[in-house]
């Protein structure tokens, strides 16, 4: 009995794209669905917290950072979807649905989504890092550093920076900065200057009705949640000891995404808060499917099912790994590092 295409593994990205098209249809109605229960219990959250701030104080009402922060999260993915284009049937609608968010989530969508491509194209490459990634230095690399070098990368990636200080800098502050820009580049720099003009309008406004300062402390705390988790998905999902990495001659874009990407396993709810951007291989593979239709992807390709799959228990060990080593072709800690010499 011969195999369906369902069970075969393509050979190239014109037989994944083939196989993946089914799924990279947005269904206007579901996407709307997902959109609006997002959006009630955000609102409703906050609201909450706002009431627990006025009738019991600050204290009562920080726990509930806590959600709204993940909520933030699962509007970011949907922003990102939105990036993509994949998440309207109209590139207009999927852009406007973008930009409204990037109030909520602090983040330039057109700027943003510029940056993602970027990542999409190079992710993997040891030739042509830097593109909306997390700084990776190889053993070499980082062996040929100066000692205070060597203590800045060291600090960069130390998991109180990477995901801590790092996350509450870019989404509160770099995301606000236009000036490491190109001086070409001024769709970029409109981008974020529109997104700061629009805050900035939220700002006088809930400063207006709440106090700026008890507006500031209220969702600063939620932010830093959202800034954290998201940087830690970002992070399982792109570097773990067997990810991949190769110079441009050999870097080939379906391995990276088969590879270089995981299935970071969560619980269902979790799942379900994060938009199942788990399913990350299938993400860089066609990032035209939205997020809803990746774990049907999953359960009906067999070949699909042959990613790498981490748990959370095994993710935490992730945070300790920061060299990539080319002879060994894995990605050490520091102290292995050393001891490969």
């Amino acid at each position: 009995m011969l195999d369906s295409p369902a069970d075969q593994q393509p050979s190239d990205i014109k037989g994944w794209n083939g196989l993946l098209r089914p799924y990279a249809a947005p269904d206007p109605r579901r996407s709307l669905t997902q959109l609006a229960i997002t959006l009630l219990l955000f609102v409703g959250t906050v609201g909450a917290m706002l009431a627990l701030d006025q009738r019991f104080g600050y204290w009562a009402a920080l726990p509930v950072a806590l959600p709204a922060g993940l909520l933030v999260v699962r509007l970011f993915i949907i922003q990102h979807d939105c990036g993509h284009h994949s998440y309207f049937r109209r590139r207009a609608a999927c852009d406007w649905v973008g930009r409204v968010l990037g109030l909520v989530t602090l983040t330039p969508y057109g700027w943003w989504r510029r940056e993602h491509d970027r990542h999409h194209a190079t992710s993997g490459n040891l030739s042509r890092r830097g593109h909306g990634d997390i700084k990776t230095l190889t053993v070499r690399e980082y062996n040929a550093l100066s000692r205070w070098r060597r203590l800045y990368y060291r600090l960069y990636r130390h998991p109180i920076v990477l995901f801590g200080l790092g996350p509450a800098f870019q989404f509160m502050i770099r995301h606000r900065l236009p000036f490491a820009l190109s001086p070409g580049d001024r769709q970029g720099r409109r981008s974020i200057m529109l997104n700061n003009l629009a805050l900035l309008a939220v700002l006088v406004a809930g400063g207006h009705l709440l106090g700026l300062g008890r507006l500031l402390a209220l969702w600063g705390p939620v932010m830093v949640v959202a800034g954290t988790v998201g940087v830690w998905l970002f992070f399982v999902q792109h570097q773990f000891a067997g990810t991949y990495w190769a110079p441009d001659e050999r870097w080939s874009f379906v391995t990276a995404a088969l590879a270089g990407s995981s299935y970071y396993r969560l619980p269902r709810p979790l799942e379900w808060l994060t938009a199942w951007i788990g399913y990350h291989h299938i993400h860089h593979l066609a990032p035209r499917v939205p997020n809803y239709r990746l774990p049907n992807a999953y359960q009906e390709l067999a070949p699909l099912r042959e990613a790498r799959v981490i748990g959370i228990r095994e993710s935490l060990s992730c945070a300790r790994l920061a060299l990539w080593c080319e002879e060994r072709q894995r990605l050490l800690t520091f102290r292995e590092a050393a001891r490969a010499g």
